[in-house]
């Protein structure tokens, strides 16, 4: 009984595609969440070094593309497995080395093996998921993203505020943790066949025009939420981080609940529809933050704004139904890298146009916003292969 019972877990795709998920917010969420206190506390960095930093960060997401050239020589579930013990090999380096050179040079290291395994475990969910039920484990995926988030927080907390455990240790802690996971991972799942050889070749399609576009535009609308809706909170508003910290809780506690109904709600009611909300809302709550006065309902547009996003699996789940299967994995690829185009020049650009005036920053989101909406039109009630976009004759 128990033979049998292991033996289908590691035989499950998509147990494994929770556990990739589950080892990446481990080390990610550890990392992001200490790293403003270390580095200012241990490393003494000022504003253009954790700029520095922060861009470094950046870069492997934009260069994303290149996961295509690393699997003509070794698989993509191999590279999984690589992945993520690059990305708890890089966290669990970060704390030992509180210099800027090392920071940089342990950041690149947890940022490769993070973007990669982010794209890596999209291009799989795509690939090993029934177009049917695609939408709902997906929306379990964000779902367990978040409740691993909140016990990574919760573990740092007790390590830190009752336990008085220093920053490398905790850094150590849970960079070994993605590690001892991508090992058992490696050694225990079985090794799933690509039912559709992937294209190994880096390239554009026409035919995906509207996905890449899409893509693009929410890299765009993703910035500014991320860079500047809580600065406004802060900035405006004068919240603290503790308020700050209780938003967070409230937000991850929310995606648990209504992550896997939204997967329920794209199978009902369809990515085209589901979309349209999504962009229809996001252009409210950007008007709304150039214009609140109020901080109880500035709270309300961010947590909104945080549970909108969520429905951004319509999207991946569009491009499921309209992808050639032997172009899941270079698409995938590629469309990460279009993803964070925006974060290399937006940031600086709107921080300019913040300091003119921070409606406007908000404004000019609700435009991306819109032009999202306007765009949505053209996806078919049923996309599919040859049916892309409603101008597909």
């Amino acid at each position: 009984m128990k033979r049998t019972f292991f033996k289908r877990i590691f035989v499950s795709k998509e147990i494994l595609l929770y556990l990739i998920t589950i080892a990446m917010i481990v080390s990610f969420s550890a990392w992001m969440s200490l790293l403003n206190n270390f580095v200012v506390e241990k490393a003494s960095f000022d504003g253009s070094q954790i700029g520095i930093l922060q861009s470094l960060r950046e870069i492997p997401g934009f260069l994303a593309f290149s996961v295509i050239l690393v699997i003509i020589f070794i698989c993509q579930q191999r590279l999984v497995y690589i992945s993520m013990i690059t990305l708890g090999f890089g966290t669990f380096l970060t704390g030992l080395f509180p210099s800027a050179i090392g920071l940089y040079i342990t950041t690149i290291i947890m940022s490769l093996g993070f973007h990669y395994l982010e794209t890596l475990n999209q291009s799989l969910s795509l690939q090993w998921l029934d177009k049917k039920k695609a939408p709902l484990i997906l929306g379990k995926i964000s779902a367990i993203k978040s409740f691993t988030g909140l016990i990574v927080f919760v573990l740092i907390y007790i390590l830190m505020n009752f336990l008085n455990v220093e920053y490398k240790y905790v850094y150590m802690i849970f960079g070994g943790i993605t590690i001892i996971i991508g090992i058992a991972a490696w050694i225990l799942f079985a090794h799933f066949k690509e039912k559709v050889p992937q294209e190994k070749k880096i390239r554009l399609k026409k035919e995906y025009w509207l996905f890449y576009l899409l893509t693009f535009l929410a890299g765009a609308r993703r910035q500014i939420f991320i860079v500047f809706a809580g600065f406004l909170l802060v900035e405006k508003f004068g919240v603290d981080i503790h308020n700050m910290v209780i938003l967070l809780f409230i937000n991850a506690v929310l995606n648990i609940y209504f992550a896997p109904k939204i997967g329920k709600f794209i199978v009902k009611f369809g990515e085209r529809t589901t979309l349209r909300f999504e962009y229809m809302g996001l252009i409210l709550v950007f008007i709304s933050y150039a214009f609140v006065e109020n901080v109880y309902i500035a709270f309300a547009l961010y947590v909104i704004d945080h549970l909108l996003f969520s429905m951004a699996i319509a999207l991946k789940t569009y491009f499921q139904k309209i992808a050639d299967p032997k172009d899941i994995a270079s698409a995938s690829a590629v469309s990460f890298t279009i993803n964070h185009i925006a974060a290399v020049f937006l940031p600086a650009f709107l921080g300019l146009v913040w300091l003119y005036s921070s409606s406007l920053v908000f404004i000019i989101g609700a435009s991306i916003a819109f032009i999202s909406f306007i765009l949505s039109f053209l996806i078919p009630k049923e996309p599919q292969r040859g049916f892309e976009t409603i101008l597909v004759k």
